[in-house]
């Protein structure tokens, strides 16, 4: 009778174990570590669709005008990404443009390249310290900003994830249409209002999205089209060490 209850109690135990969720791990990255700024830490939790997403982290002022790129996924900061040509029979690293992928980033930076589109290129790259491989799971940058930043500011990301589709951005909604195919469910735009003079967190809300060709930069506050790319991240929050 002993043994059996200690096999139920062991049994409960077990249960019990598997049904606490495991707390999410955090993968720590340094960004612009040569700069002498003001430092910020931007803490993203992977949500259940995230696979790989690109994404951009600028800082604006209050009144959301671009003030400076505090991070970039470093295939579009470098124009160069891993599986761009398939031209030998297997994907190979190269040039290309996908001015569908982070539309409003690019327009807001209003760096207008030698291919007609905002996106950084080979030759004329985003700055070497805000660029970096996406992490695959949660994560913590470290990030800090060109010079001292004082008071309120804006904090903006953007998201953006190939082959998320859904019943209405779906594969062939603009026939013809190469860029949208890169794109998918259109990026997804987040932001925060900071003031550096107070050491707390602020969590990020999605409040658009932005055109599904990156034909310009505009900002659709209707997200009652997206689905999955709502799931991409769980939380994102900045924080003010």
């Amino acid at each position: 009778m002993k043994t059996k209850l200690l096999f139920i109690a062991f049994l409960v135990i077990s249960s019990l174990t598997f049904a606490i969720k495991k707390p999410e791990r955090f993968t720590s990255y340094t960004i612009g570590e040569d700069k002498i700024g003001t430092a910020l830490m931007l803490q993203f939790e992977k949500g259940k669709q995230h696979n790989h997403p690109l994404f951009a982290v600028w800082l604006a002022d209050t009144n959301g005008t671009f003030l400076e790129t505090l991070y970039v996924s470093q295939s579009i900061g470098t124009g160069v990404f891993p599986k761009a040509d398939h031209s030998k029979g297997s994907w190979m690293a190269g040039s290309i443009q996908r001015p569908a992928a982070l539309p409003y980033w690019a327009h807001q930076r209003n760096i207008l390249n030698e291919f007609g589109n905002y996106n950084p290129t080979p030759a004329h790259p985003e700055m070497d310290g805000n660029t970096g491989a996406t992490p695959s799971a949660s994560f913590v940058l470290n990030l800090k900003t060109a010079q001292k930043r004082v008071g309120k500011f804006i904090v903006f990301v953007e998201l953006n994830q190939s082959w998320d589709w859904n019943e209405f951005w779906y594969n062939d909604r603009f026939p013809g249409n190469k860029e949208y195919m890169t794109s998918s469910q259109p990026a997804l735009v987040y932001s925060a209002f900071i003031d550096t003079r107070e050491k707390k967190a602020y969590t990020m809300s999605p409040i658009g999205h932005s055109h599904y060709s990156g034909a310009d930069g505009s900002l659709n506050p209707d997200l009652s089209s997206l689905t999955t790319a709502l799931r991409i991240a769980k939380n994102i929050t900045v924080i003010v060490p």
